[in-house]
């Protein structure tokens, strides 16, 4: 093998995920988590799933960094505050395929449902009108909400929108399996808005 060979070996060996399992990260941002129950839900095709794919980071492992390099990212919710744009903008820069997964993600959906109105009134309404011990309005350790919610390709580009509220585990099972073998999924043939 010439020096030129071995090199180009090398770098590709390098860019391929450890052990040949493909790296996945999730994050929940401004949503109910649904998205995240429904992966659970594939109950023992985790398993088979697990033998194909690393979770280095996400809700349902301890890992507290992102990785710099990731295979697949999967977004769950939508961009509400700051800290969701700052998150979304990593995934972005850190994963080599970015997933959009549950209507918040796609659309806004749910939390959005507060983009007709002024962000005072939103902060008054849950702060002020409803009960509360504090009866105030939080300021420190509170990341800054955006004026309107956004979808996260709102923000960032996005590779694949998979829909559904939340889209079912059969559909999350179908389409990160595509994913792994290097097919490109289809969500439109496997969910739907609102499924």
């Amino acid at each position: 093998m010439t020096a030129q060979a071995e090199a180009a070996t090398a770098t590709q060996a390098s860019t391929q995920p450890a052990a040949g399992k493909v790296k996945v990260a999730t994050i929940w941002l401004d949503g109910c988590s649904g998205c995240h129950m429904s992966f659970l839900d594939m109950d023992e095709r985790l398993v088979e799933l697990a033998e194909k794919i690393e979770i280095v980071y996400s809700p349902f492992v301890d890992a507290k960094t992102l990785p710099s390099q990731v295979d697949v990212g999967i977004i769950e919710g939508s961009i509400s505050n700051e800290e969701d744009e700052h998150k979304a903008r990593l995934f972005r820069d850190r994963c080599k395929l970015l997933v959009s997964l549950g209507d918040c993600a796609v659309n806004g959906n749910v939390p959005a449902m507060r983009n007709p109105f002024k962000l005072e009134t939103v902060y008054e309404r849950a702060y002020l009108e409803n009960v509360n011990v504090n009866q105030q309005i939080p300021t420190d350790g509170v990341p800054a909400l955006l004026k309107t919610v956004r979808p996260v390709h709102g923000v960032v580009d996005v590779d694949v929108f998979i829909p559904g509220c939340p889209p079912s585990a059969d559909t999350i099972h179908t389409i990160l399996s595509d994913l792994i073998e290097g097919r490109t999924p289809e969500p439109i043939k496997v969910t739907r808005f609102g499924a």
